[in-house]
């Protein structure tokens, strides 16, 4: 819109300045043209956007505000995302919280930058306040979801309940995070699947941060075994193949649990903790743990349970049976 505007204004000083009308002028020299150009440019340069009770607002002095604040905005990342982020991480942070501050210093530097831009050219906070009462009715009537996602991303940052990748439950659905913005937070699933998050969904709802306090997640594998097979083989054979899996840690200290007698098995539970930093991570390590126990369990003769129903039939009379030849047709 704004660089309609200009365009606008250029073209209409441009068929308004003396050297527009070429069919009814003779030619003009280089250094003529070169001077109604000049001209022209200064007239642009001079233009009067608003007139406030103590400034004049240019098109000259908002190109420079915009400028400044564009180099602003390019220092302010640099600092942040990179110089800073590199610091940040040599200090001790981990990446999540490191994140979650540069994020926060970088809207930080945005503003001091944009406050700096209006003092460089001398631009009263007075010329924004038409556009400043547009914005409260705009916001007071239509915008309070905006408001409400933009300090529940505010909240997020600085308390960090979710960092940049952690794992996450959301309304069983698991992702980690990979951005927090001040409207929206980005998650990624475990199919590549972007979803788009509201930050006050954050805290309004219920969410499930698998990886909060670290990545060390305690899981759990269940297997049946049919009655009559030796307890305490089992538990040994399904220790030892907890024992074989490199990805489950040695403390805590797994535990294997004779968690009830069933209607068709005896249940067992094994207990153990692993690193995990993303959803197939945990589907990974339990899969290599059923592998390797079903393989122990055929060595060992242990049989896995499977449902089983005995049938009684209370008849008074014998049930007679009979026999029906299959007809060829």
């Amino acid at each position: 819109m704004a660089r309609a505007l200009l365009l606008a204004v250029f073209f209409g000083l441009v068929l308004l300045s003396p050297g527009a009308v070429y069919a009814e002028q003779p030619p003009q020299g280089l250094g003529e043209q070169l001077s109604e150009f000049a001209e022209l440019v200064a007239k642009l340069w001079r233009f009067e956007i608003t007139d406030t009770e103590s400034r004049t607002v240019t098109l000259g002095m908002v190109v420079i505000a915009l400028l400044s604040f564009g180099l602003g905005l390019v220092a302010a990342r640099l600092l942040t995302h990179r110089l800073g982020l590199r610091a940040m991480l040599r200090a001790g942070f981990d990446e999540g919280a490191a994140h979650a501050y540069l994020s926060l210093a970088y809207y930080a530097l945005a503003i001091i930058a944009f406050l700096t831009a209006l003092r460089l050219v001398d631009i009263p906070l007075t010329a924004f306040a038409v556009v400043g009462g547009a914005l409260a009715i705009g916001v007071g009537f239509g915008s309070q979801n905006v408001v409400n996602n933009f300090i529940s991303g505010v909240i997020l940052l600085a308390e960090r309940p979710i960092k940049r990748g952690d794992l996450i439950e959301l309304d069983q659905t698991f992702g980690n995070v990979e951005r927090i913005g001040l409207r929206s937070t980005s998650v990624r699933s475990g199919d590549n699947i972007h979803m788009i998050v509201p930050n006050s969904a954050f805290l309004e709802s219920r969410v499930i941060n698998w990886t909060h306090n670290g990545s060390q997640v305690r899981l759990s594998v269940s297997v049946g075994v049919a009655y009559g097979s030796p307890t305490r083989e089992v538990e040994r054979l399904i220790r030892q193949a907890i024992d074989e899996n490199e990805r489950v840690l040695a403390t805590p200290e797994p535990i294997v649990l004779f968690t009830e007698f069933g209607d068709n098995s005896l249940g067992f539970k094994a207990l153990f903790w692993a690193h995990v930093r993303a959803m197939m991570d945990r589907m990974k390590i339990e899969s290599e743990l059923r592998y390797r126990i079903d393989e122990l369990f055929r060595e060992a003769g242990v049989v896995i349970a499977f449902p089983q129903r005995d049938v009684h039939l209370d008849a008074e009379h014998p049930l007679p049976v009979q026999l029906v030849e299959r007809s060829e047709s």
